[in-house]
């Protein structure tokens, strides 16, 4: 499976921006489908994400009521609205699927298999 992240950019604090991820090669049916991110000097974080079901939606407690990730399994692409950016925020944000990861493992990036090469997304103060 493949995964290609796009809608990174520069935003003033306060702005919005929406993420997508188009996966190919597999269905996301099975699959959980998260958005990790990682600031300079940090270790990758999760930001959100959905269960293998789809019946279970995680977000950090960081970004609750400020992002909303989504999917359209038509178009097999997962989605990621931020609104209220903080400088905080400020990092290069990964999509994710794995189609094997057990729950309590949905937070821990290295157990996912497979990676979008990342999107830069800036906010200024």
């Amino acid at each position: 499976v493949q995964l290609q992240a796009s809608g990174g950019g520069l935003v003033q604090a306060g702005g919005s921006l929406r993420l997508s991820c188009a996966v190919s090669g597999r269905t996301l049916r099975g699959y959980a489908t998260a958005w990790f991110r990682q600031a300079p000097g940090k270790e990758r974080e999760l930001v959100a994400g959905y269960s293998r079901t789809g019946g279970y939606i995680y977000y950090a407690d960081s970004v609750k009521g400020r992002f909303t990730i989504s999917r359209d399994n038509a178009k097999n692409t997962v989605y990621l609205q931020m609104n209220s950016l903080k400088s905080e925020d400020t990092a290069v944000y990964y999509c994710a699927a794995d189609n094997s990861i057990i729950q309590s493992s949905y937070r821990d990036y290295k157990q996912y298999d497979h990676w979008g090469q990342g999107t830069l997304v800036t906010v200024s103060s």
